[in-house]
This record gives C-alpha cells, sequence and structure tokens, in this order.
C-alpha cells in the first residue's frame, strides 16, 4: 500500500487559525479531515458557513468535518495536534485517555514547554505512552496556508520511513512537505525563532531601521545554531526550512505574532499590552531557553535580552544598549 493511500484519515486537534489551516492543507492532499474543536460554537458555524471563525475568508471543503467528540477521532490514521507548547501535554494527556495510542501523533508546536524544558516530540512521549511523534515546522503561515499560497516546510520522525510517508501523504501542489529524521533540529529551529522575532519586532519598534534588524537576525540565527549543535540538532537542518527558513519568515512580517509582540515592546509597551490577548510562544520560550543554554555553557545574549526585558527586569532600550555595548570581536 503506497504512503497516500495508508495516511486516509487525518485528524486535526484544535481549530485555531494554524489548525484549521493544517485541516484544509491536508484536504487538498486528498485526505478525509476531522477538526476537533473545544467550542460548540466554532463547530456550529463550520457545519453551517463550510468557514472557521479563526481563519475567515477561507471556504472548507465537505471533507473536512468539524466535531467536538474525541470519539470521532478514533478511527483515523493519523493526528495533528494543532496546539500551542504550553497545552500539549494537557492535550496529549486528554487524548491518551480516549484514544489508544496506534498511530503517529504529528506535533505542529514551535516552543519549548516553560516548566519542564521539553521539546514536543518528548512531551507527547510523556504524556501519551506508545505513541509514535512526529513534529512539523517552517516558514508558514496560517493564512498563506489557508488561502493555497505556495509553502514548504519539514515534517520530522525519528523513523526515516516514517518521515517520508507521512510526507507523502500530505503534501500537495501548494504545500510541499520536506521530511527528516531530526527532530531535536526541527523543533530547535521552530521554537528558537519565536524568540528573534521576539527580538527583531524589537528593533524595528525602537525605530532602528532595516541594517539593525539583518544584523540581530544574522546574529541571534548564530545563537541558534549554537543552541542547536549543543542540543543535538544537525547543523544542516538549522540552515533549512525549519531554522533559518522560518527565521526569515517570522523576523520579517507583522503577520508573526511574536514579531509584532516584540515590535509593540520597541514601541513602549508593556509586556502584558504588548501580547494584546494573543499568544506569543516566544514569550515563554525565552526563559527557559536562556535557563537551557546556560546549562550547555552556550552564549545566547540576545536570547538572554528578550526574557530580561519579558521579565521586567530590564527596559528595551537599556537590553539594545548593552547588546550594542558587547565587545567586538572575530565573527
Amino acid at each position: 500500500m503506497s504512503s497516500r493511500a495508508a495516511y486516509q484519515s487525518v485528524g486535526v486537534i484544535g481549530a485555531g487559525s494554524y489548525g484549521t489551516a493544517l485541516a484544509l492543507a491536508a484536504a487538498r492532499a486528498g485526505r478525509d479531515v476531522q477538526l476537533w474543536a473545544r467550542d460548540a460554537a466554532t463547530i456550529e458555524a463550520i457545519a453551517q458557513t463550510r468557514q472557521a471563525p479563526r481563519l475567515p475568508g477561507v471556504d472548507l471543503p465537505e471533507s473536512i468535518r468539524a466535531t467536538g467528540s474525541l470519539a470521532n477521532l478514533a478511527d483515523c490514521d493519523t493526528l495533528i495536534v494543532a496546539v500551542p507548547t504550553q497545552a500539549l501535554r494537557s492535550a496529549c494527556e486528554i487524548l491518551a485517555a480516549a484514544l489508544p495510542p496506534r498511530v503517529p501523533v504529528i506535533s505542529a508546536a514551535k516552543g519549548i514547554e516553560q516548566a519542564s524544558g521539553r521539546f514536543a516530540t518528548e512531551i507527547i512521549g510523556e504524556a501519551w505512552p506508545g505513541t509514535t511523534a512526529a513534529i512539523l515546522s517552517g516558514p508558514s503561515f496560517a493564512d498563506d496556508i489557508g488561502r493555497g499560497l505556495p509553502t514548504a516546510v519539514t515534517l520530522a520522525a525519528g523513523d526515516p520511513e516514517l518521515a517520508q510517508a507521512l510526507a507523502e501523504a500530505l503534501s500537495s501542489p501548494a504545500f510541499r512537505i520536506y521530511h527528516s529524521a531530526d527532530t531535536r533540529g526541527v523543533e530547535i529551529g521552530g521554537a528558537l525563532k519565536n524568540v528573534l522575532a521576539i527580538a527583531a519586532g524589537i528593533a524595528i519598534g525602537l525605530g532602528y531601521g532595516e541594517s539593525a534588524r539583518a544584523a540581530l537576525v544574522a546574529r541571534g540565527f548564530a545563537e541558534l545554531r549554537r543552541f542547536g549543535e549543543a542540543y543535538g540538532g544537525d547543523a544542516e537542518t538549522l540552515m533549512g526550512l525549519s531554522g533559518l527558513g522560518d527565521v526569515v519568515l517570522s523576523c520579517a512580517s507583522p503577520q508573526s505574532r511574536n514579531f509584532s509582540y516584540g515590535l509593540a515592546l520597541g514601541q513602549g509597551r508593556s509586556p502584558a499590552e504588548a501580547a494584546g490577548g494573543k499568544l506569543a510562544e516566544g514569550a515563554f520560550t525565552a526563559p527557559v531557553l536562556v535557563e537551557m543554554a546556560r546549562a550547555k555553557q552556550v552564549e545566547t545574549p540576545i536570547a538572554e535580552a528578550v526574557a530580561a526585558i519579558i521579565a521586567g527586569h530590564v527596559g528595551v532600550r537599556d537590553a539594545v544598549a548593552a547588546l550594542l555595548a558587547r565587545p567586538i570581536r572575530a565573527e
């Protein structure tokens, strides 16, 4: 049986903008999709209008069925869990209580669990014993995926044949998935790019201009590579879609929640005001990233500055001034 036939039925947990976009991508790849949502109003809206409240203006095909019952996911051939990193453990615990661990579970989260320092595939393995965990990450905005614009991402699993099979089953002409066995490298790229996006937003919010942003992104990516190599990520992965590719996208556009959050910080808003009720994964990742970097004696001055700003330990301008005052050295 071909991989495309083997993964015909896909369950997506989370009907936010990104989860809905991934449900659309799977449907365009010819899959039958169960889109699970907690909110009854979301389920009803999709059933009545064929549009999702969190991804307006995009019609959902009949092959996507919205549901609030986990039992409807029991026959799915694979599951995509599209919830924030800090909610991933509780989501998997709920799934573990309702479903047997018989199918691959793909996380779309980009972050590090603040309480434990765990990455997504580790969280899935701990919260849902017996499952085979994979990670999907890369430069992709929900709106772009939803509108069917060309997008390329990476799917990684410890078993390279599984990663390839899932990538082939979920790819379509406009949503191209590359496969990898380097789960850690893919997870690190997705997590750290959010912190760098906050830093890039701060630089623009302060009015420092594009040259400053470019320098910050370049030096920030050096931090990402140092951290990634210290924690077992492959250098080639970090230079790919889920590393450098996602850094380029997230540090360049206000569509990125993390960049927008940093932009608001640079414009003088407090961390609470900057969030504006929206989730910026990098705000949770920054402090645990700094702790993990120190444990491996990895220098991450930009991440440290972001963490200190979010914690209220230092003002934005003072943090940037400290970065600019670092000793000149060979690159």
